[in-house]
């Protein structure tokens, strides 16, 4: 330990002020920024990681904050890593798609070490990343999909028309006999029917 005065001229007259009776550097450290932050946005997360001293691994814990690209530090969101590994995965139910956010990260020794204390470190360089936009369905699926929505009602309306349709001509025909005209009628609409679903599919 150490102990910490303050001397200097004061009024024509020399003084000494003890600051600190009893100062150990290790409990006052001051960190430097972790190094080398980088990201990797998927559909489904994001990794964000970086590097700090080897031999100082294992005693630290970090915060990391990030936010949309264009907002304020002020309305960042913090994480605080329960972890001592310089890493963090972020759920991409976080993120909105399609957006650039930027993070940046800072260190201090862990609270459960009793070996040495320190306060927050400056934050880190930034990072930035986007999480990828979820493809959109092409209009030529969109277009077969609500073909075959409309195709039962569809074909459910034709038939009750062309059941009315030859009711009705029966009774204005009399040559034609009405039990052949609508099974031949039924037929060729059943024929276009499955020629409509084999395009379909």
């Amino acid at each position: 330990g150490y102990r910490v005065s303050l001397q200097g001229n004061f009024f024509g007259r020399n003084h000494m002020y003890i600051t600190f009776p009893e100062y150990n550097p290790r409990r006052h450290i001051k960190l430097d920024p972790p190094l080398n932050i980088q990201s990797n946005a998927t559909a489904s997360k994001c990794q964000i990681w970086w590097s700090v001293p080897w031999y100082l691994a294992e005693i630290l814990q970090y915060e990391l904050q990030y936010k949309e690209y264009s907002t304020s530090w002020e309305i960042a969101l913090n994480k605080t890593l329960s972890s001592s590994l310089p890493q963090i995965e972020i759920e991409a139910t976080e993120l909105r798609s399609g957006i650039a956010y930027i993070a940046r990260v800072r260190c201090k020794v862990s609270e459960n070490e009793d070996s040495y204390h320190s306060q927050w470190s400056e934050w880190s360089q930034t990072t930035v990343f986007k999480r990828p936009g979820v493809p959109k369905l092409s209009e030529n699926i969109l277009s077969t999909r609500t073909m075959q929505f409309l195709f039962i009602p569809l074909s459910f309306g034709t038939l009750l028309y062309l059941f009315w349709n030859c009711k009705l001509s029966s009774r204005s025909r009399q040559k034609a006999s009405p039990a052949l005209m609508f099974p031949r009628q039924l037929l060729s609409f059943s024929h276009s029917i499955i020629c409509t679903m084999g395009i379909l599919r």
